[in-house]
């Protein structure tokens, strides 16, 4: 197949790249050439903004996986992170149909649930607390309309959830606290909020890969939750970490400066992602991380 990943050479895309080189597609992909790793260099880049692309010489794609986006969710510019993140994804998604691509899957975000209740289902109200969370919210909405009305074009949304795994580490202060602390304790101890019992639900980015894979394949329009289904806290984390790397570094805790504004609990409900993608995660915490340090 002829496939398009936007944000080819982010962490995400550059491991759903991989994938899709390995069972033979054709990709194009959206990204700058110095970011490339070298698995990725048999995917031809086509640009670098996603909705500024020549789609004459790209032609007839068959899917879409759009990856790319603003995803710093302390960038306050509402107007930039609203065109980039919400009119420019419209503008691809109506570009790559009118070029003949008949299956749109990207990256939504469990930002969009805010300080709602948790395990997040996928139907419940949401609470953007920020103007990424905002433009994620939009998009859904806008998506799934369009999905409505043009019910030969099948469009999935996945709702990430602290995505971790190689090549996170080009996101710098946006990698998750898994790598962040991976990184403390290889010099000492690692530092987090008191009292460390705030739980983040995280997914490996090999089943993430394996999702999108999944999404592609569905009958159904439709938004999923993409997380494991099942909180750790820091402090596990650290024992994680711990265990893995041969260490027995003890954290040190310190005052919450967000908070109010700080999520302290998030877990993604993934019945509906099964049942209607059937994906079930293989990576817990424990195998992901030590599959990460090897």
């Amino acid at each position: 197949m002829q496939v398009l990943v936007t944000g080819g050479t982010g962490f995400i895309g550059s491991n759903l790249v991989a994938a899709l080189l390995a069972r033979g597609d054709k990709i194009f992909i959206t990204g700058r050439e110095e970011e490339r790793e070298k698995q990725d260099q048999k995917a031809e880049i086509v640009g670098w903004d996603p909705s500024a692309l020549d789609w004459k010489k790209i032609g007839k794609i068959d899917i879409l996986f759009h990856e790319a986006a603003i995803n710093d969710t302390t960038l306050l510019d509402r107007n930039l992170m609203l065109k980039v993140n919400f009119e420019d994804a419209k503008k691809l998604f109506l570009d790559a149909v009118r070029a003949g691509c008949r299956r749109i899957i990207y990256a939504s975000s469990t930002a969009v649930y805010g300080n709602g209740h948790a395990p997040y289902k996928e139907d419940q109200p949401l609470q953007p607390l920020n103007p990424y969370a905002e433009s994620k919210m939009f998009l859904d909405e806008w998506a799934m309309n369009f999905a409505k009305e043009n019910p030969e074009v099948k469009i999935v949304g996945l709702r990430y959830c602290n995505v971790y795994g190689p090549g996170e580490s080009r996101k710098g202060k946006r990698a998750t606290m898994i790598y962040q602390l991976a990184q403390q304790m290889k010099t000492g101890a690692p530092r987090i909020f008191k009292d460390g019992e705030q739980r983040r639900d995280y997914i490996y980015v090999k089943d993430v890969v394996r999702v999108n894979l999944l999404a592609a394949e569905t009958e159904k329009s439709g938004i999923f939750n993409c997380g494991f289904g099942k909180a750790v806290s820091f402090n596990e984390i650290i024992g994680v970490l711990n265990r893995v790397m041969g260490l027995n570094r003890v954290p040190e805790y310190f005052e919450n400066p967000y908070e109010g504004k700080y999520q302290n609990y998030t877990e993604c409900d993934m019945s509906l992602t099964r049942e209607r993608l059937g994906f079930v995660p293989e990576f817990d915490i424990e195998r992901g991380i030590l599959d990460y340090f090897r």
